[in-house]
């Protein structure tokens, strides 16, 4: 059974999870345990660091399970 994909934003910045394709190697929790911490529920929190250092570890992702988009600035 799929499980859902997750969506989390904060900051003009939105980070999804898919669940179906992490392989766990947990890069995300080790190099970024303020934005990532499965502790919570809400485990995800953008918010929690500097959008570019949140970006940094999501390209990480060996998996790709972890993805990103920023929202465009209008002007």
């Amino acid at each position: 059974m799929q499980k859902k994909k997750q969506t989390y934003s904060a900051d003009g910045l939105t980070v999804t999870f898919d669940p179906n394709i992490c392989v766990h190697s947990a890069i995300c929790l080790r190099n970024l345990p303020s934005v990532f911490d499965i502790s919570k529920k809400r485990w995800v929190r953008p918010e929690n660091a500097p959008s570019g250092k949140v970006v940094e570890v999501v390209r990480r992702c060996p998996s790709g399970a972890l993805q990103y988009a920023q929202d465009e600035e209008v002007s």
